[in-house]
């Protein structure tokens, strides 16, 4: 009975995603106006190749910018122990396309994850052959995973992590999930309360490993720059990191109240000279929008984009007095870190779950987290420990503690510090993850 109720969960989820492709290939198309990768190469989508294949990868998906730069360390080090290792990076949104394309190297190939329906993985995996899978995090797709078993392709989650919430979303749909976790051959979690939950939801082999994230080391070139554009500035900068929406209408409100319009607050802030505001919002077809919701604060604006992005060149002399930069640039994080003097952790004071805070640690970034960082949790205690972040209830809170902080400059210091050790202290994983994937791969 176990094994029917999988097989008719998995067939009414097969026939649905075959209804809904149309729209599915319409939003694709949709997205495409504004970020063209999404309306090229469609046939990827459905597991056919305009170009041959050629075949014994060892494939490796990373859906989107924050797993692709996640899987980076772990590529290193693939290709450390494997230096012949060729490898097919798969992807399903535009950010994790671009960003993979800067990873592959000569022999590796590069495609769209297939939409998963059977017809679309079959041919997928047909044509690829891969001698192994790598799914980065939470990637577990039904039929992906059932016709990969069929086919004789192992399957490593890797960098796993499954938060509470998700895990409650797994047992309502568990005649549909279960069987897929049960197909994963090893999942590699970052921490025991998602081992623990990963093993409820039913995967068999799992092993705690760590986290990817803390092996990924920041570009030196952008620290460097976001110091010397710091020095050049001379005003202290608070920092809206990877916001989400609704949070930088909430900030910039607050900010309005608390800093543009209170001298007082301006002054116990920096002791000389009012804060600038830099807000960096996680997904680019949001930039124009964000700068219109600054100027529809009253607010002054720059944007990162309008700056020469030559290695040596300085902020242009009139973005020093505005009260706000957009910081509207991909991968330029460790330079808006290094920029600024502290940040608020975008997507953790609504339920979302917050955002990567290892890479601001690494940084030596001091952070203030809203109550809701589920998808980062042991990563967000573990820098509530060690003193390099602090939890406020709302956005106007954090800000109001972001101004005390700004004005006890020695105190501020040594948060910085304590993040950028705390960062230090959990590296590792990259190695105890290759050697797990490599396990599967046949020589």
């Amino acid at each position: 009975m176990p094994a029917l109720s999988a097989a008719l969960a998995r067939g009414a989820y097969s026939a649905m995603l075959r209804l809904l492709a149309p729209l599915y290939v319409l939003r694709l198309l949709w997205r495409s106006r504004h970020e063209p990768p999404y309306g090229q190469r469609l046939a990827e989508r459905f597991g056919f190749a305009a170009s041959p294949v050629v075949p014994g990868r060892l494939w490796l998906h990373a859906v989107s910018l924050g797993e692709t730069r996640a899987a980076a360390p772990l590529i290193d080090e693939l290709r450390r122990q494997r230096p012949g290792l060729a490898l097919l990076l798969t992807h399903g949104t535009a950010t994790g396309l671009e960003a993979g394309a800067a990873l592959l190297r000569e022999g590796d190939a590069q495609a769209w994850l297939p939409y998963d329906t059977p017809g679309a993985v079959r041919r997928f995996l047909r044509r690829h052959r891969p001698v192994a899978a790598v799914v980065m995090e939470t990637e577990i797709w039904p039929n992906l995973l059932h016709e990969a078993a069929r086919a004789g392709v192992p399957v490593v989650l890797a960098n796993a992590r499954l938060s509470e919430r998700s895990a409650r979303k797994g047992r309502r749909l568990a005649a549909l999930m279960r069987p897929a976790a049960g197909c994963l051959t090893v999942a590699l979690a970052q921490t025991e309360a998602d081992a623990a939950r990963l093993r409820e939801a039913g995967v068999r082999d799992v092993r705690v490993q760590g986290n990817l994230k803390f092996d990924l080391t920041p570009a030196e070139a952008l620290l460097q720059r976001g110091r010397r554009w710091r020095e050049a500035l001379g005003r202290p900068v608070v920092l809206l990191a990877v916001s989400r929406e609704g949070e930088e209408a909430a900030l910039l409100s607050a900010w309005r109240q608390e800093v543009n319009a209170t001298g007082a607050a301006q002054g116990a802030a920096t002791g000389q000279c009012r804060p600038l505001l830099l807000v960096v919002p996680r997904h680019p077809q949001r930039f124009d929008e964000v700068a219109g919701l600054v100027q529809s604060h009253g607010l002054t604006i720059v944007r990162r984009s309008a700056f020469d992005i030559g290695p040596d060149a300085q902020p242009p002399a009139e973005a020093g007095a505005v009260d706000v930069w957009l910081g509207d640039s991909m991968r330029e994080m460790p330079l808006y870190y290094a920029l600024a003097d502290v940040a608020l952790l975008g997507g953790s004071f609504a339920p979302l779950g917050g955002q990567n805070l290892i890479e601001a640690a690494a940084c030596g970034c001091p952070l203030l987290m809203g109550p809701h960082t589920f998808n980062f949790e042991q990563a967000a205690e573990g820098a509530l420990a060690a003193g390099g972040a602090e939890r406020a209830a709302t956005l106007d809170a954090a800000l109001a503690v972001a101004l005390q902080w700004l004005a006890d400059r020695p105190a501020l210091a040594v948060r910085a510090e304590r993040a950028r050790a705390f960062a230090a202290g959990h590296r590792g994983a990259a190695v105890r993850m290759a050697n797990a994937v490599l396990a599967q791969v046949r020589s």
